[in-house]
């Protein structure tokens, strides 16, 4: 027998949950799924994120809500927009086969008319961020007279980005007579609070010891100078092909940076950040999802509800502020009983913070040695080798071109052939990394520490040996910096590697350009329109009215009127295909971390298609990466 059906589980949610990959409960759902089926206990629940809490209390609201009734009797109050979507997702998904299950997302930057549209049609269960949830009650939209459960996910989360108020005051709306359930990774003194004042001896389970980690995550940390951070990342990255990562950063400028420059490397990242509109943070959530990107950088704030699964490693670029938010990160991996690793970038002073983490999460961190670049080039050789071996092969597809390719590769033997095809991506990290220095130090070496991490807040309008360019296009037309970068690169036919320091403003960009390369950007942007508007493209601070005047994109002066019109409304806003982003399937990092054939037809600098110095900082530039 199923033992979710052994749990009280009905068949027809059952059934849904098998398709999904449930076969047995985790130990959160077989603590909690029975005590919360009664219907007649206030409930506390302690269990890191990736433990299942969702199904926990997802799977007993399903069978305790009556779906002929069409008013909310559930109401679920999460901290992000992220974790909102995926909650009432993850419900539909439960319920696939039970009839006339009504779920609603309420949460910020969306459309808040279409979310009462859908509530006046009739809903059982409300899932909302605390300010929207507020909104909405504002306008007198919803009735929760009727609501028996009320869910509180992530309540340490919530308290944690100043919810408490909201979270008080949307209670308060809610009747009497109703049960509270209470998600919380750990148990502060804010969070025992709420429980006391609106919960009426609730039942407490723990799973875990609270405040630890989940157990499946291996927790590593590399020592290395602050100069060599990003030198160190790329890497760790490139001796773990197949890794699909989040990657933390303390502040949104630092997850820009870093996502630019590992753009402009060619590897497959974006970022995600507080500036980023609803639309930019879908988009970019549905590549990550969807496995088109392999690596995501993130603010803590940004990451709060991302549940994607089979992430592999969490990377602390930068280690949290707040040492509970390491538990946080961690779990974005090892989700649903599977293993995973989260290591940390730390120099000689930050090595505290590493043995006060190990008290807080009770598991020690094991020093790892930053790879050297013979161990990463063999890494990377092999998987070249793995991915020969496993493609498919369609004969059909293939059959007609068979001829002219064995005339062509007659003249090689067997050997040189497979030489010559695993050269093919090889050669680049053999390049990169021949001669690349040992970046592992001692504690005892850190005594000058490189301050090369913090950042230069100086303008970049003087970087040598680049040009500063103006574009009428911006934040406004939804571009994100990658997409801007892409849309240079495609548009100009350069490589990502001649771009310095991109400057997104609301209605227009700065943005750099090698001086050999500006003309080609001039040429590469003469007649192109962007929906329905000309594309110019300016040398910033020359005056008005002097220089190229009106060519098609080329023009230096003259009137900037009409930025505000239009907006970035296409697919996958091109330029992450081709053109300084390599030429793989997915667009910029071929699987095994590194770039394919760039538009720039082999205009690679000679430490390797794209790839910086082995400090991190591009040549002749003041960029931090």
């Amino acid at each position: 027998m199923n033992p979710f059906l052994e749990l009280g589980i009905r068949e027809e949610v059952v059934n849904a949950i098998s398709e999904l990959g449930f076969e047995k409960p985790s130990e959160i759902q077989e603590k909690a799924i029975p005590v919360l089926l009664t219907g007649n206990d206030d409930f506390v629940g302690l269990a890191q994120t990736g433990t299942g809490k969702t199904a926990a209390f997802g799977l007993p609201l399903l069978e305790q809500l009556d779906f002929s009734q069409k008013h909310p009797q559930a109401l679920i109050l999460c901290p992000t927009r992220e974790l909102c979507l995926q909650i009432s997702k993850d419900l539909e998904k439960f319920a696939k086969y039970v009839d006339n299950v009504h779920v609603v997302a309420v949460y910020g930057g969306a459309n808040i008319s279409d979310q009462l549209r859908q509530i006046r049609r009739g809903v059982q269960i409300v899932v909302a961020t605390p300010g929207r949830m507020l909104d909405i009650i504002g306008r007198n939209a919803i009735d929760f007279s009727n609501v028996k459960y009320v869910v509180l996910d992530e309540a340490d989360e919530m308290l944690n980005m100043g919810f408490k108020e909201d979270i008080n005051n949307i209670l308060s709306e809610t009747p009497d007579e109703k049960k509270t359930w209470l998600f919380s990774a750990t148990m502060p003194a804010e969070v025992r609070r709420i429980a006391k004042n609106y919960m009426t001896d609730p039942v407490e389970l723990t799973v875990g010891t609270k405040n630890t980690g989940n157990a499946n995550i291996e927790h590593h940390y590399y020592l290395i100078k602050a100069k060599d951070k990003y030198a160190a990342f790329k890497r760790i990255v490139d001796s773990n092909p197949d890794i699909f990562g989040i990657v933390f950063c303390r502040t949104k400028i630092e997850t820009q940076d870093i996502a630019e420059a590992l753009i402009k490397d060619g590897y497959n990242a974006d970022s995600l950040h507080g500036d980023l509109s609803q639309q930019q943070r879908d988009k970019v959530m549905k590549r990550y999802r969807d496995r088109s990107l392999q690596l995501l950088i993130a603010t803590d704030v940004a990451a709060r509800g991302i549940d994607v699964s089979d992430v592999t490693h969490v990377i602390n670029f930068s280690l949290p502020d707040e040492t509970e938010n390491y538990t946080h990160r961690s779990g974005r991996t090892a989700r649903a009983g599977k293993t995973g690793i989260s290591l940390s970038l730390v120099n000689v002073k930050e090595l505290s913070k590493i043995r006060h983490l190990e008290k807080i999460i009770g598991k020690p961190f094991e020093k790892k040695q930053v790879p050297q670049g013979a161990e990463v080039c063999e890494k990377q050789l092999f998987s070249i080798v793995k991915k020969i071996e496993n493609v498919e092969v369609n004969d059909e597809q293939i059959s007609p071109f068979l001829p002219a390719i064995m005339e062509n590769l007659e003249s090689l033997s067997k050997e040189d052939i497979i030489k010559r095809f695993a050269s093919l991506e090889f050669n680049r990290f053999l390049d990169y990394y021949k001669n690349a220095p040992d970046l592992n130090i001692e504690a005892r070496d850190g005594g000058r520490e490189d301050r090369g991490d913090r950042r230069d807040g100086r303008s970049r309008e003087g970087s040598k040996g680049y040009t500063r360019l103006f574009m009428n296009l911006g934040s406004v037309d939804e571009f994100s910096r990658g997409d801007m970068l892409g849309f240079i690169c495609n548009n100009a036919n350069i490589s990502g590697k001649s771009i310095g320091k991109i400057d997104l403003k609301g209605v227009f960009t700065f943005f750099e350009v090698q001086d050999a390369e500006v003309e080609k950007v001039f040429q590469g942007f003469q007649g192109v329109d962007y929906n329905g508007r000309q594309v110019r493209i300016e040398v910033s601070g020359e005056a008005r009215g002097e220089g190229r005047g009106d060519r098609g994109g080329r023009s230096r002066g003259g009137d900037r009127g009409g930025r505000r019109e239009g907006g970035y409304r296409g697919g996958d806003r091109g330029g992450r295909r081709e053109g300084g982003f390599g030429g793989g399937e997915r667009g910029g990092r071929r699987e095994g971390g590194f770039s394919g054939e760039r538009r720039d037809r082999g205009e690679r600098s000679s430490n390797g298609g794209g790839f910086r110095d082995f400090s991190g900082k591009r040549k002749e530039s003041k960029s931090k990466y």
